[in-house]
């Protein structure tokens, strides 16, 4: 996994396998681990593309096309919550398992969780995402789940 300038992203756990020298996406599968979790912080987001429901629907089409993943069913984007948590929730099922995300108009900051049985690559992902939101900052931890 590549690291991007302005990005404070990791890998979890340090315990993977012996195949560690392997990419971060190679290490899923049968023999594998189960999956990987992505979390994806972006700050200072573009307030005006947090705030689009067509936008973020749109960013769930590319992302998937992007890293290879099939939804299924039409993604869910919802604007709802008060103060602090106000903002969108999305949730898009994919064959290989979810990915979902919380908008925060508060602080123009967006949370994303990408989870897969199918491998994919986290810095693609972070760095996707990052440019799509308009984000000044962004931070991904990559979780093997076993």
């Amino acid at each position: 996994m590549s690291i991007s300038a302005g990005s404070e992203s990791s890998i979890l756990p340090s315990s993977a396998p012996a195949a560690a020298s392997l990419p971060v996406q190679d290490m899923v599968g049968a023999g594998k681990a189960w999956g990987l979790c992505t979390a994806v912080d972006l700050q200072d987001c573009n307030p005006e593309l947090i705030r689009s429901a067509d936008h973020i629907k749109r960013y769930v089409v590319e992302l998937c096309e992007l890293i290879g993943m099939k939804r299924f069913g039409e993604c869910q984007v919802v604007n709802f919550g008060e103060g602090r948590v106000a903002g969108y929730s999305m949730v898009q099922l994919i064959s290989t398992s979810l990915i979902s995300g919380h908008f925060a108009n508060d602080t123009n900051n967006a949370y994303l969780d990408i989870f897969s049985c199918k491998g994919y690559d986290p810095a693609v992902v972070e760095a996707f995402s990052k440019e799509f939101f308009g984000a000044r900052r962004s931070m991904a931890t990559a979780t093997l789940r076993y």
